[in-house]
């Protein structure tokens, strides 16, 4: 058995009722460093930081029994723009999907924000569709370090839309920041782990 297990934004007090449940039938429990520091102590000698390769992820499951109870922590939601769609085509039958809340639901919460309309999209490794985006009313994007903050307001201002510019940066962590402002407003500057939102201006 495979557990995908999404431990929420970040902070642990977000993470799943009952996962303390899944951790102790664990045989290993697979996530990033950051993942794993959420586990108590005395599970954390099952913990495994997995290859970020997907060949060599397939690889490393693969070469434990079958018979093993695998769980794996990942962020948010496993099917909002996680692993949990690869994991569930991959090892099919083997497969269960505990889903947490998203740092996309989490903003949208802290700054009273409806997903009923929503489009949910990702700059992740590819280059998003601008002009889909720019033409939709609310979007919410997880971004990287190529396409962030700033890029997406820019690509407003280019196209002489006036858009508000919602950026939650290391949502639910003590140094946690929430700026909402003009697309023309953005500056361009680093940005730490962050969710932009890009809506019409009311």
């Amino acid at each position: 058995m495979i557990d995908v297990v999404g431990i929420g934004p970040g902070d642990v007090s977000y993470g799943l009722l009952g996962s303390e449940a899944l951790y102790e039938q664990a045989d290993y429990i697979l996530g990033s460093e950051r993942h794993l520091e959420i586990l108590p102590a005395q599970y954390a000698h099952k913990g495994v930081v997995p290859p970020k390769k997907l060949a060599a992820l397939e690889s490393l499951i693969a070469s434990y029994p079958e018979e093993s109870h695998i769980v794996y922590l990942v962020s948010g939601d496993p099917l909002i723009y996680g692993l949990g769609k690869w994991m569930s085509e991959k090892f099919k039958g083997r497969t269960r999907i505990f889903s947490g809340i998203s740092a996309m639901q989490y903003l949208a919460s802290q700054a009273f924000i409806p997903m009923n309309d929503a489009y949910l999209t990702s700059s992740h490794a590819k280059t998003p569709d601008f002009d889909l985006i720019m033409s939709l009313s609310k979007v919410f994007m997880v971004t990287d370090d190529n396409v962030g903050p700033y890029q997406i307001a820019q690509e407003a201002v280019k196209r002489g839309l006036k858009k508000t510019i919602i950026i939650g940066e290391q949502l639910s962590y003590d140094d946690e920041k929430i700026t909402i402002l003009p697309a023309s407003e953005v500056q361009n500057r680093k940005y730490k782990m962050n969710v932009v939102v890009v809506m019409d201006e009311r």
